[in-house]
């Protein structure tokens, strides 16, 4: 654990320096949302997150306003963790699963430093790891603990059970972090309903072979979820187009979703370092931040 510990300290505080030399010392507008507290009423302008328009105001004719906030010194920081079956593909030691649990743990660590209260939900079909909000290093090590030394009950996926349980578990408006493969339906309405309520973040960890299957002819494929094995053909082109296609379809209507809901979106795949893309979801929080 000391060794996971020191790896993950060390992708954190590179992940720091780099973000404080391009976003001027605004590293923890990750953990800032739009603001928790409601503070007062100003005209729109351009860019501003259409959820805080304050509708009833508005409709009196005297022009569009926006709720602001005053930021909530505790702020709360949920990771919502897939570790369904789904996560356990691509090489070695670079696993989807081991992606995620990466990114959950480095950005435990970054929540932590930054004084934010951190919470983890780790889920597959149910509920399996639950860890309450709270700070100090003792409760980075505990969330860290709990994502890389839980054992799963189940191998399946149920998305929509995991933001329904989220919706249900945290009342308070919070910053939520999913990571997850999404490879999953009917997730969508739950899905929509935690960005109404909180700042949601969605990180989709994919793998190249998932889009690129190899030409191998006749092949079992093991389904880890279901526990069973298919014998398909890579040797029909048919087969592999279907295969790229599907995924290319899935990943753009995640991306459809976020942008009409005010998501942050990021795609992380197995061949890459976490460093570089969790600096672009950095930046691009910076932004959105500024404008609001």
């Amino acid at each position: 654990m000391n060794q996971l510990l020191k790896k993950l300290r060390k992708y954190e505080i590179m992940i720091r320096k780099v973000a404080n030399n391009h976003l001027q010392g605004d590293y923890q507008s990750i953990f800032k949302g739009a603001g928790l507290e409601f503070d007062d009423l100003r005209p729109y302008q351009y860019g501003d997150d259409i959820r805080t328009i304050e509708w009833k105001v508005s409709a009196k004719g005297h022009g569009t306003f926006v709720k602001t906030f005053r930021e909530d010194k505790d702020q709360s920081v949920y990771f919502l963790l897939d570790i369904s079956g789904s996560q356990d593909i691509g090489e070695k030691g670079r696993k989807k699963i081991d992606l995620g649990k990466e990114i959950a743990g480095v950005l435990t660590l970054a929540a932590i430093f930054e004084g934010s209260q951190a919470g983890l939900i780790s889920f597959s079909d149910q509920k399996e790891k639950i860890i309450l909000p709270g700070k100090g290093p003792k409760q980075g090590v505990k969330i860290i603990q709990g994502i890389f030394n839980h054992k799963n009950t189940s191998l399946k996926t149920n998305l929509r059970e995991m933001f329904n349980f989220a919706l249900n578990l945290i009342k308070k408006r919070s910053i939520i972090i999913v990571i997850s493969d999404f490879i999953d339906e009917g997730y969508e309405r739950p899905f929509k309903a935690l960005a109404e309520k909180h700042d949601l973040v969605a990180i989709q960890i994919t793998d190249p072979r998932e889009s690129l299957l190899p030409s191998l002819g006749i092949i079992p494929i093991y389904d880890k979820e279901e526990g069973r094995t298919t014998w398909v053909n890579t040797a029909f082109g048919s087969f592999s187009k279907k295969i790229s296609e599907t995924f290319t379809t899935e990943r753009t209507h995640l991306q459809e979703i976020c942008k009409k809901n005010q998501i942050n979106y990021l795609n992380i795949n197995t061949k890459e370092d976490i460093v570089l893309p969790l600096i672009e979801l950095f930046k691009k929080r910076n932004r959105m931040m500024k404008r609001g």
